[in-house]
Formats: structure tokens, sequence, C-alpha cells
């Protein structure tokens, strides 16, 4: 009696939370203003403007993992197998901002890119032309890879600190390369912590419309930008709801195929 007692205000808190606004969302997704059953605001999905926002959201979305991982993997790889000493001091470094507010963040970013800002300053103090990336796909996917890449470093690094040293050292005793030893048992027992940080940085970087506002001066419109335009400035509450009903399907389904896939690594590693 006392655990359930205990459990109370958890179970209170998830049903108000996340079970009613999850219920209000499939409601009016599927319903029209007079509050009848429809499919129209699923299918809107298929409108031009809707699938173009749709196409920038994956691009930008794809664009910030691959970058991401590509940025997170060596550094990951040089601070858990080569300097051991001062990585954690690094891996501050870049945890270090995530403790800022987001929305600040943003802002700061903006202030390096702008036109006016000290990127271009810089460039200026050394001659150099100045470059104009506000307002831009550029911009927004500079912001998004600022804010999102210690989701990738922090569980490669997590999982390349725990791999066996012993396993690494019978593999240069048996004869193998750096390179052959980084690619049959790196590589392979790093999968892991990889899947994980695709997942942690491609799912909210898909919803992401706060960067493109700000970052992207509202000239290029992502699915978020559509969604939070409907609900905000068109109050068409039915036509966000099945837009993000659509959005919220296909996470499910690249979390499913990641979740596979990680499964799928899983058996490989044990045989």
């Amino acid at each position: 009696m006392n655990r359930k007692i205990l459990t109370a205000p958890y179970i209170i808190w998830g049903i108000s939370f996340i079970i009613l606004p999850l219920f209000m969302i499939f409601y009016y997704g599927l319903t029209n203003a007079a509050g009848e059953f429809t499919l129209s605001n699923l299918l809107a999905i298929g409108d031009w403007v809707h699938t173009r926002a749709f196409g920038n959201s994956l691009m930008m979305a794809f664009g910030t993992t691959f970058l991401c991982l590509l940025l997170a993997y060596p550094l990951a790889y040089i601070l858990s197998q080569k300097m051991k000493r001062g990585s954690g001091v690094l891996i501050m470094a870049f945890v270090l901002p995530m403790w800022i507010n987001f929305l600040l963040r943003v802002l700061a970013m903006q202030m390096i890119l702008s036109n006016t800002g000290i990127l271009n300053a810089l460039l200026g103090f050394f001659g150099l032309p100045a470059h104009h990336i506000m307002y831009t796909k550029g911009a927004i996917l500079i912001g998004m890879v600022y804010d999102y890449l210690p989701f990738m470093i922090l569980p490669i690094y997590n999982v390349m600190n725990k791999i066996d040293k012993d396993v690494i050292e019978a593999a240069e005793d048996l004869g193998a390369t750096s390179f052959t030893t980084f690619r049959k048992i790196i590589v392979p027992l790093s999968l892991p912590g990889v899947i994980s940080g695709v997942t942690m940085v491609f799912i909210p970087s898909i919803s992401e419309f706060v960067v493109a506002d700000i970052l992207g001066g509202s000239k290029i419109l992502l699915l978020g930008n559509v969604i939070e335009q409907e609900f905000n400035l068109s109050s068409n509450w039915n036509l966000g709801s099945g837009l993000s009903l659509v959005l919220m399907l296909f996470i499910f389904i690249s979390m499913a195929i990641m979740n596979r896939n990680k499964s799928a690594e899983g058996d490989a590693m044990l045989w």
C-alpha cells in the first residue's frame, strides 16, 4: 500500500502530461472542425507545401546526423583509446554548453553567424571576404550540429571507453596492424554506441523548428515549423495534430529500424 501511495504522483504526472496530450493529438488529428472522423489531416502531408517541408526536415536531420557522426567518432576514438589523461576535461567542455538554455545557445550562434557577427569580424580582421551564412540552410545545419553534437559524442565515447584493452592487445600480439585492429575490433564493438548516438540526434532533429525560426529567419520551412504555425498562427489544431501524427509515425518507424539494427549487432557480437 505504501508503494502504491508513493507511485501515485508519478501516475498522475504521467496521465496529465503524457497520456492526455497524446489523446488530444489523436483526437484532433483524426477529426475535423465539426468533430467528425476524417483522415484528411493525415493525408494533408501529400500537399506540396507539407511534402517540401517534410523533405527539408529529412534533409536537415540526415545532414545533422551525418556531420555529428563524422565529428564525434574520431574524437571519441582519440579520447577513449589514445588520450586517456585529460579526456574527462575535454568531454566536459563538450557537455558544458548543454547546461545552458537551448534558446540561449541558438541566439549565441546567431551572434556568431550574422552578417555583422563574430565570424565575419574575424574574417575581416585577416583580410578575408565576409560570408553571408545567416538565413540559409547552412546556418540551420550549423546550429543543429552545434546543439546535438554532445548527444553523439557521449554514447560513442562511453562504449569505446568500455572496450576491453586485452582484446586490442591480443590482436596486436597476433600481428594485426593498427588499421586492422580499428576495422575489425574497434568499429564492430563501438556500433551500439553509434546506433544510440544516431537515434539521439536524428529523432529530435527531424522535428526541430526553433533553430530554423532563428537561424533560418522563417525562410526555410521544416515540418516542425509548419506544425507550430498551424497551432499558434492558424489555430488549426486538427491539421497541426494530423501532421504531428504523421511525423510521430515516421519517428516510431525510424526507432524500430534502429533498435532492430542494434539487436542484430548485439547478436552478432555474441556469436
